[in-house]
């Protein structure tokens, strides 16, 4: 495939290579790339449209929704609803699964997204994205249950992202066929691929971390960062830098472009609330680790490969910590000692 293929003809070329392929998925992709664009649009216009601020809601994570939270989620269900790609879809922004319309066409797939990852960030204008995760309905089920979509990280089909910075890109990958990213011409209205086969470097000098916690952390995520910290006259004999854009998207994006480290831990303060972690393991850390690992970097809890987790529940959180395969084995390591 060649630089500037359209996302279109990219995906029809990889699923003539798949045998018994429908086009089915095919034509979920191409719904998934018409809820961006329009996302898109929607956080580029942001106040000259009035989306900007608080909707003054709560979704089930208790986390105070903006209202791009709300419209987006809307623009997504609407654009995978009504195609027959899908026999059901999942939010963050929802409590429960979302079930079809009696009427609407069914297909074989369950979608689970963030609709709008990094919103809290939309209102200073730091970069947001879309985060999505594609997984097979089990044979014969129309209409799925929340046990359907339980269904461990190394099961998905494809999983990726839309980011919405300086240029719009879509980054996905199919499962054990590397990740691809294209970037939206807003002139022609298409995305087209600009970097095949995305590698991060084993190697690396940045790590990102939420440094304010740092009192909460556990030792193996203390020792780690300290020893980053150190820097040439260290243990580790480099300089590293330190980054930390609180959207997710923003990160992982970094770190398939350069390299680098994201750990959001497990803490002594998520303890105490009865969480095992911050990130969600079916919108977030699931579909990101299939891209970090289709990248060849590793995705770990600390203490599991989090594409081997098995859900407990819908909006179940777990510990990240993902990137370059050198730094993120180290830091396994430490939690292993």
């Amino acid at each position: 495939m060649h630089i500037g293929t359209t996302l279109t003809n990219y995906i029809i070329e990889t699923q003539r290579q798949i045998q018994g392929a429908t086009g089915e998925f095919t034509g979920l992709l191409n719904d998934i790339a018409v809820a961006c664009k329009k996302i898109s649009d929607l956080v580029n216009k942001g106040d000259l449209i009035g989306v900007l601020g608080s909707a003054e809601s709560e979704n089930i994570q208790g986390e105070t929704q903006k209202k791009l939270d709300v419209i987006t989620n809307e623009v997504f269900l609407e654009a995978l609803a009504h195609n027959g790609h899908v026999a059901g879809m999942a939010s963050e922004e929802m409590d429960e699964i979302v079930q079809l319309p009696p009427n609407a066409p069914r297909g074989h797939y369950l979608v689970l997204f963030d609709p709008l990852d990094g919103s809290s960030n939309i209102d200073v204008n730091v970069s947001v994205g879309t985060i999505f995760s594609i997984i097979k309905a089990p044979p014969g089920v129309t209409n799925p249950t929340l046990e359907d979509f339980l269904q461990p990280g190394v099961q998905q089909c494809a999983a990726g992202y839309c980011l919405y910075g300086p240029s719009t890109m879509m980054v996905f990958a199919t499962r054990d066929r590397g990740v691809q990213m294209f970037t939206l011409d807003k002139d022609f209205g298409e995305f087209l691929l600009t970097h095949e086969n995305v590698q991060i470097p084993e190697d690396t000098a940045e790590f990102a971390i939420n440094a304010s916690n740092s009192r909460f952390w556990e030792p193996a995520i203390q020792k780690y960062v300290d020893e980053c910290l150190a820097g040439a006259q260290g243990l580790r004999g480099k300089d590293f830098n330190m980054r930390w854009i609180a959207s997710m998207v923003a990160e992982v994006h970094r770190i398939l472009t350069r390299g680098g480290v994201f750990m959001y831990p497990v803490d002594a303060k998520l303890k105490s609330k009865g969480q095992e972690g911050k990130l969600r393991l079916m919108y977030e850390a699931n579909p990101m680790s299939l891209l970090i690992e289709q990248a060849g970097g590793v995705s770990s809890t600390g203490r599991e490969r989090i594409l081997d987790v098995q859900p407990q529940g819908i909006h179940q959180r777990v510990p990240v910590i993902l990137g370059s395969k050198n730094e993120v084995e180290r830091i396994i390591g430490y939690h292993a000692a």
